[in-house]
């Protein structure tokens, strides 16, 4: 409901004054300060540079600290395994991309062709993952440092002071894991529960919603952690399956909430106070015997929940969980050579991979020729400027130029002030120091915000380089603008797939899940492990659209027009999702199983939206007629299911 009424709102604020999509990427983000990413960075990338004074080789540290600045954007993973490669892998990628670069360095037409290759390479592998996206990037970034800047020789010297500084970063974030092993994944279950909590808490208000998409958030990380990892320890150690087990036991409550939910009415306050207690007992690792104290059941709901909870409390307090009881809900993932050969085969075969690999190539080409043709002193800044508003997956383009340029303007207000107040030498250091520490504590707050930070660095570490002091401000602003623009045109609006999103597929596709969600939550055969499976990624998959539409909102019209009509259906199939899981769940505890012609009724409307969302790029509505006696069980889902075959939109 709460994201009906911001959705109307929406277009309201639109004509009152500035569009979203405009302002939207310039509003600070309300996240905490990262404080240990930032004494991780403030002493990667100063140590380095520290060194390179003191023995007379501030080239040399100003390379380190290069790679540090690249191991720092991809220290983003709380499990300490997942740091390893976040932060390693993509540093083998980066010394390959200086390496090509300083090859090609002052070769001119050879140079605009190996970037245009190493471009396509890069834009292709960004596709398949997370580690995969930050390799690409550093692939290309490196390649067009080490292509416009001069490297000191012999060839491998600047890819390995650059890895070295990488790997420094990662010699930090790893100082703690002998002492905190499994803290991340402890704290990620123990997150779960008081995230679980809050949604209990909310269920007879309007932020239920915004909560429950907060429970599927942290039961996918928490997920993550623990499933990644027991992947590659293929024993199985107590702590780990001690963790499996309290995040698996959490997931009949997890199902639970929805009833308490539709049933209209609040839940006893000592009922999120035990799931809170739990949390501590997990987060704490105790294991004492503890009865809940709780208020008796009376409807099937609050008997779902309370039988939940009693269970959770024998298991999260049991000394010694049952090794062959612990089920993997998601499934472990496949082996290392299997998700290789798979990734191979998409990045090949995929027009998406294709398309974007391409885009990027053009964007880089079209930069090179431009400063090869026309002299633009230290021109990699355009191309760099290009990599960093064409990443796929750090939302809209359009919106990434805007804020890119905003950015750009005001992280050179502080390079100014630093090249022009700040003699080189030792004074670097402290400088570094305080500009290395804003990179995590901005990023938290927003694109716009981490390009202001990023930009004074890069800047003070080309001017070790070069010694152009001042001069370096005003040529790099007219480098970014030209950037923005390139990505704009030829990585825009020359791709219609970038103005045209495909919205109307991706919800199609979870609404047809849905439909099969439905059936097998009631069929004949239905496995209980199976349905938690099937329920757990058809929230995968609508936390995924649900990004898409988030990016398509921040696009100019018509697309962000569009995604804004379209954007409480999203919500609609949400809800079917949440009241098809409360209606098995009164199942379980009393309620009278639905007629087989009910659950195929409801399967069929919904196959109906899919089918409509595939045919017609505008939202249609249609009354229907879901028959059925109102004392069922899967009455609230009919309800549900009428209202999203209601919605519409005008037509533009």
């Amino acid at each position: 409901m709460a994201d009906r009424k911001r959705a109307a709102e929406r277009g309201r604020q639109g004509r009152l004054g500035p569009p979203e999509w405009l302002i939207g990427g310039l509003r600070p983000t309300a996240a905490p300060i990262p404080w240990p990413a930032v004494a991780r960075s403030a002493i990667a990338m100063a140590a380095p540079l520290a060194v390179g004074v003191a023995t007379g080789q501030s080239a040399y540290g100003a390379l380190a600290s290069m790679g540090a600045l690249s191991g720092v954007i991809g220290d983003t993973a709380d499990a300490y395994r997942m740091r390893i490669f976040n932060i390693a892998v993509p540093q083998l990628y980066g010394a390959i991309g200086v390496t090509v670069g300083s090859l090609v360095f002052g070769h001119g037409w050879l140079a605009v062709g190996a970037l245009t290759l190493v471009a396509l390479v890069s834009g292709m592998i960004s596709s398949i993952g997370a580690v995969a996206s930050v390799s690409g990037l550093l692939l290309l970034l490196n390649a067009v440092v080490g292509a416009g800047l001069p490297m000191p020789g012999p060839w491998w010297k600047a890819p390995l002071l650059l890895t070295l500084g990488g790997l420094f970063v990662l010699l930090l974030s790893l100082l703690a894991w002998p002492l905190r092993r499994t803290e991340p994944e402890r704290d990620a279950v123990a997150g779960t529960y008081r995230a679980v909590a809050a949604s209990i808490e909310a269920a007879a208000t309007d932020a239920y919603d915004t909560r429950r998409r907060d429970v599927t958030n942290s039961l996918n990380t928490a997920y993550d952690l623990i499933l990644g990892r027991r992947a590659r320890e293929h024993g199985r150690r107590g702590e780990l399956v001690r963790l499996s087990a309290q995040l698996n036991v959490l997931i009949p409550i997890v199902e639970a909430a929805p009833a308490v939910h539709l049933r209209g009415w609040g839940v006893d306050p000592a009922i999120p106070a035990a799931v809170r207690q739990l949390a501590d007992a997990v987060d704490e690792g105790r294991t004492d015997t503890v009865e809940p104290e709780l208020p008796g059941p009376t409807t099937p709901a609050e008997r779902a929940l309370d039988s939940a909870l009693r269970h959770a409390f024998a298991v999260v307090h049991h000394p010694d969980p049952d090794h062959t009881n612990i089920d993997d809900r998601l499934g472990r993932p496949a082996a290392l050579r299997i998700r290789f050969r798979r990734a191979a085969r998409n990045v090949l075969l995929s027009g998406a991979s294709w398309r974007y690999g391409l885009r990027l190539a053009l964007c880089i080409g079209l930069a090179q020729v431009l400063v090869s043709v026309v002299p633009v002193e230290r021109s990699y800044w355009v191309a760099l400027t290009i990599v960093f508003v064409l990443k796929p997956d750090f939302g809209s383009v359009f919106a990434r130029a805007l804020t890119r340029a905003v950015g750009t303007a005001g992280g050179l207000v502080i390079a100014a002030a630093v090249l022009a107040e700040a003699p080189r030498g030792w004074w670097d250091v402290p400088v570094m120091l305080v500009l290395a520490a804003l990179i995590p504590a901005f990023s938290a707050k927003g694109y716009a915000f981490q390009t202001a930070a990023i930009t004074p660095v890069i800047l003070l570490l080309s001017d070790v380089l070069n010694h152009q002091g001042f001069n370096l401000v005003m040529p790099r602003l007219w480098d970014s603008l030209i950037g923005c623009a390139i990505a704009l045109v030829a990585g825009y609006l020359l791709w219609p797939e970038s103005w045209h999103t495909r919205i109307g597929a991706r919800l199609a596709e979870a609404v047809s899940a849905t439909a099969e969600y439905v059936e097998y939550a009631f069929g004949s055969e239905d496995d209980r492990a199976e349905r938690v499976r099937r329920r757990r990624r058809l929230y995968r998959d609508l936390s995924t659209v649900r990004s898409e539409f988030q990016r398509a909102l921040t696009e100019p019209p018509p697309m962000g027009a569009r995604a804004a009509a379209w954007w409480p259906l999203v919500v609609a199939v949400e809800r079917i999702v949440d009241a098809t899981t409360a209606a098995r769940v009164r199942v379980n505890h009393g309620a009278a199983w639905p007629a087989a012609g009910e659950v195929e009724e409801v399967a069929v409307q919904l196959r109906e939206l899919a089918g409509g969302l595939r045919r017609s790029p505008h939202l249609v509505g249609v009354s229907v007629a879901l028959p059925g006696p109102a004392e069922s069980v899967l009455a609230p889902l009919r309800e549900e299911v009428r209202a999203a075959r209601a919605i519409t939109s005008p037509r533009p």
